[in-house]
C-alpha cells in the first residue's frame, strides 16, 4: 500500500490515547484501530474532518504517500 496513516505520531504529539479521539470523534475504537494500522479502504471525509478538527492538524499530517 503506498498511502500510509500517521495517527499514531499525531496522538503522540498531542498526548492524547485512541479511545479519547474515538469518543471524541463519535466513531467506536474498533473503527478507529482499523484506519490506524492501514487496514481501512477508504475513510469519509467527514471522519477526516473530524480527526483534523479534534488534533488541530492538516489531512496531510495523519496520510502520508510513499512510493512502493
Amino acid at each position: 500500500m503506498s498511502i500510509y496513516i500517521n495517527l499514531d505520531k499525531v496522538l503522540e504529539d498531542r498526548d492524547m490515547k485512541s479511545h479519547e479521539l474515538a469518543e471524541k470523534i463519535g466513531i467506536t475504537r474498533a473503527n478507529l484501530s482499523i484506519l490506524k494500522t492501514g487496514k481501512a479502504k477508504a475513510v469519509r471525509f467527514s471522519t477526516l474532518e473530524a480527526i483534523c478538527e479534534v488534533l488541530d492538524c492538516q489531512p496531510g499530517d495523519i496520510l502520508e504517500y510513499k512510493a512502493d
